[in-house]
């Protein structure tokens, strides 16, 4: 049985309207389970770059050492819920740590490999899944995750720094046109893992499916389409955990509106 973590971390996120990641995650907290749910305890202040290039490194630090902290205790896969995408730091990690056979599907508009150099706006939302290969010093994963174990799906907005992490690694794209389930199937396969971690950035979605995403990009996903692929790979592949980031609802009442798509993702992330 999956267990959920929820972070409501903001830190990451270079929107003026970051903070919504909090309504978002609270909003997603009060569908799930209450005796299979455990919430991080995010710091209230935004925290210093401490001169690393890395918007609110400080607090950023803080929340994954307390988010290590509950993945350790954690018995089973574990789905993780933000925030923003930087909580899939620690999940990833704690994942790759215990198992090193497992292909990462991440499903973002954006790649988010940035580095502190590249990087547009500093924030860590869009260094995320560098930092997980190794590529940002003040964040280094104990066990960086090989490009080759990485699927990534739906991206559709790329900066020039992340395109050239893609053209230099040689990762593995799929458009959104060509994300079918033998596609996605044939590609974990080629990548020799027996697992699959699933990484949800809501703005992976087409805006028409959702709206509570501060970095919404047309022509997305239907999140028809979504649960059909992670129940494809799921049937062919064990599950190592996943996550699910991004949701920042304008209000509680918009939340709403949103929550019977996000509870079908997590749905077939869960079952």
């Amino acid at each position: 049985m999956a267990t959920f973590v929820v972070v409501p971390a903001w830190q990451g996120s270079g929107s003026s309207r970051a903070m919504r990641l909090i309504d978002g995650a609270e909003a997603i907290r009060g569908d799930l389970p209450s005796t299979a749910t455990t919430v991080v305890d995010v710091p209230p202040e935004a925290g210093d770059s401490l001169d690393s290039g890395v918007n609110r490194l400080s607090s950023l630090r803080i929340i994954r050492e307390r988010q290590d902290a509950v993945l350790r205790a954690a018995t089973g896969p574990v789905i993780t819920v933000g925030g923003g995408c930087s909580v899939e730091l620690a999940a990833i990690n704690a994942v790759l740590s215990a198992n090193d056979d497992t292909c990462v599907l991440w499903f973002d508009a954006h790649p988010d490999l940035n580095t502190p150099e590249s990087s547009p706006s500093g924030s860590f939302d869009g260094m995320v899944l560098r930092a997980l290969l190794g590529g940002v010093q003040e964040l280094a994963p104990k066990t960086p995750l090989s490009p080759e174990r990485v699927i990534m799906i739906g991206a559709r907005d790329v900066d020039q720094g992340e395109q050239d992490c893609l053209d230099d690694t040689g990762m593995r794209m799929l458009s959104v046109e060509d994300a079918t389930p033998d596609a996605v199937i044939e590609a974990v396969a080629a990548s020799g893992a027996s697992k699959v971690y699933v990484h949800v950035d809501l703005d992976v979605l087409d805006p028409a499916d959702i709206a509570g995403t501060d970095w919404a990009e047309p022509f997305g996903l239907p999140a028809a389409t979504l649960v059909e692929l992670i129940g494809a790979v799921k049937g062919k592949f064990g599950f190592s955990g996943g996550g699910i980031t991004g949701f920042a609802p304008a209000s509680s009442a918009h939340a709403v509106d949103d929550l019977g798509t996000i509870l079908r993702i997590l749905g077939a992330l869960a079952r």
